[in-house]
Parts: C-alpha cells; sequence; structure tokens
C-alpha cells in the first residue's frame, strides 16, 4: 500500500485498517523513513509559507517573520515532531501493563505514528494562519484514531481503551506545550512583541496539536 492509499485509509477507514497495520512487517527506520519523516513535512512547510511568505494580516497590515526565523522555526519543529513520535511511542508501550494491554515496542511506534496522521495532514491549512484553526480541529480526530487503535496494537481490552488513550493524550500535551514553548522562543510575532493577534495564537495552537497525536 503507497503512502496516499495508507493516509486515506487510516483517516476514513481506522477500524478496518488498523488490523492491516498490525500484520504488517515493520521496523522503526522504515516507519520513520516512508511515513513519518515525509508527512511530518506537511505543518513544518506549510507554517513557514503561512508565516514568513503569506503572512498575518492585522489592522491593514500583514505581519511576516524573518525568512531566517521562519526556517529555523521550520527546521526546529520538523525535528521536535519525529522526536514527539518516538516518545510518545515509549509512553503507550511503557503503560500498557497498566491497562492490560501487551509491551510491543512495534506496535506502540505504529500506533504513534499513524495516529499521528490526521496532525500532519490538517498542517496543511498553515499555509493561511488565519485557517490554522481548522487544522487544529483535524488533529483531535487523532485522539480517536488513537482510540481506535490501542485494543488492535496494543491488545487492551476494549473498555480500558478510554483511559489508556486519556493518559496517553496528556502525556502528549505536555509534551506539546514544551515544543510549542521552544517554536515560539524562535518566532517573532505580535504576540511576543505585546500585540495580541488571535490568528498568530491560532497557529501556535496548531502547531502544539500537530506536535502531540
Amino acid at each position: 500500500m503507497n503512502l496516499v492509499e495508507r493516509v486515506q485509509a487510516i483517516l476514513l477507514k481506522p477500524r478496518a485498517t488498523w488490523p492491516v497495520i498490525d500484520a504488517e512487517p515493520a521496523d522503526p527506520a522504515s516507519l520513520y523513513k516512508n511515513y513519518v519523516m515525509i508527512l511530518a513535512l506537511i505543518p513544518a512547510v506549510a507554517s513557514f509559507v503561512g508565516l514568513s511568505l503569506i503572512g498575518i494580516g492585522v489592522f491593514g497590515m500583514r505581519f511576516r517573520v524573518p525568512i531566517v526565523s521562519g526556517f529555523a522555526h521550520m527546521v526546529v519543529g520538523y525535528v521536535l515532531s519525529l522526536v514527539m513520535v518516538f516518545v510518545l511511542a515509549l509512553i503507550i508501550d511503557a503503560m500498557a501493563p497498566t491497562f492490560e494491554g501487551t509491551r510491543s515496542q512495534i506496535g506502540a511506534l505504529k500506533l504513534s505514528a499513524y495516529a499521528s496522521t490526521a496532525a500532519f495532514v490538517g498542517g496543511v491549512f498553515s499555509l493561511v494562519p488565519s485557517l490554522s484553526v481548522v487544522g487544529a480541529l483535524a488533529a483531535l480526530y487523532g485522539v480517536y484514531l488513537l482510540y481506535t487503535g490501542l485494543p488492535v496494537l496494543m491488545r487492551c481490552p476494549p473498555d480500558k481503551a478510554v483511559p489508556y488513550t486519556a493518559v496517553v493524550v496528556v502525556c502528549a500535551i505536555v509534551g506539546g506545550f514544551i515544543i510549542g514553548w521552544v517554536l515560539a522562543l524562535l518566532t517573532p510575532s505580535p504576540v511576543r512583541l505585546g500585540m495580541a493577534l488571535p490568528a498568530d495564537a491560532v497557529a501556535v495552537l496548531q502547531q502544539l496539536v500537530a506536535a502531540k497525536t
């Protein structure tokens, strides 16, 4: 199954797709090279284009993040997103026995990687910073993907999937705020200059959600 087909399958038919993913042979290198590293480029590049090339309109003016700062934001955000997928996999694997699941490092990494699909694809809305909230909402679908995948890949009882999902999401939110804080340090913006700009705040929120699922 090629990349586009897999993205469509996990987003549109997650319950039918998780067993297929579970049965596939995989290793961390192939998961990253063939899936995560490609999709993680979407929010990173879209955010760079939206903030540094298109810019944010406010009071009839247009603010653009300097190219160098925007590029640094893109690279660091991309790398941290890759790291976050791996860290969440470690958390998913470590928490499995707590929720009567079976530990599996590769299963946890599959789950973390493919559950992040909605966030990565939703990152395309960062091309227009004012639409970033749409990408943030799309990224929330990753919570449902995680919920449907836990019983399949981590072998937890269905009735334990909700609390298992909740714990992972809380950990992801904490990690997302840390990533967002690091990215904010690299991004000069009206918010940091004391101008309360909702669109820019939404852009940061989308980055947070993209990084957590």
